[in-house]
């Protein structure tokens, strides 16, 4: 009887890059789609697909965590960045962050002064 091979990844195998990962699945999409496959060869190939589908989105989740935005300029004119902030805001709620960081000069704070007066330029 024929041994399974296993699906676990060791050391000596490097994991393939998001881009291999991706093309690989598009391949298997292909083949599962085009219907030549037997059973039992559809299973194996939808459980590789199925690996590398999960390695594309721990790729991604990894490179998201990753992400800085640029908050503002310091007095020396070096980016001050913050942490990617993953939590769910609604759509309104970026929106809103989004506006407020467009219509802020950078050297400014987000509040307006009390004795400066309102919707003048100069």
């Amino acid at each position: 009887m024929a041994k399974k091979q296993s699906t676990a990844t060791t050391v000596d195998e490097p994991q393939p890059t998001f881009e291999e990962s991706l093309e690989r699945l598009e391949q298997i999409v292909r083949q599962l789609e085009q219907g030549r496959l037997g059973l039992s060869e559809s299973m194996d190939v939808y459980s590789e697909g199925i690996k590398h589908l999960k390695q594309c989105y721990q790729t991604l989740e990894s490179a998201e965590r990753k992400i800085e935005l640029l908050a503002g300029v310091d007095a020396e004119g070096n980016p001050v960045t913050q942490p990617f902030d993953d939590k769910e805001l609604s759509l309104d709620e970026k929106a809103e962050a989004r506006s407020d960081r467009r219509s802020r000069p950078a050297n400014r704070s987000a509040a307006p002064d009390d004795d400066e007066p309102s919707g003048r330029l100069f």
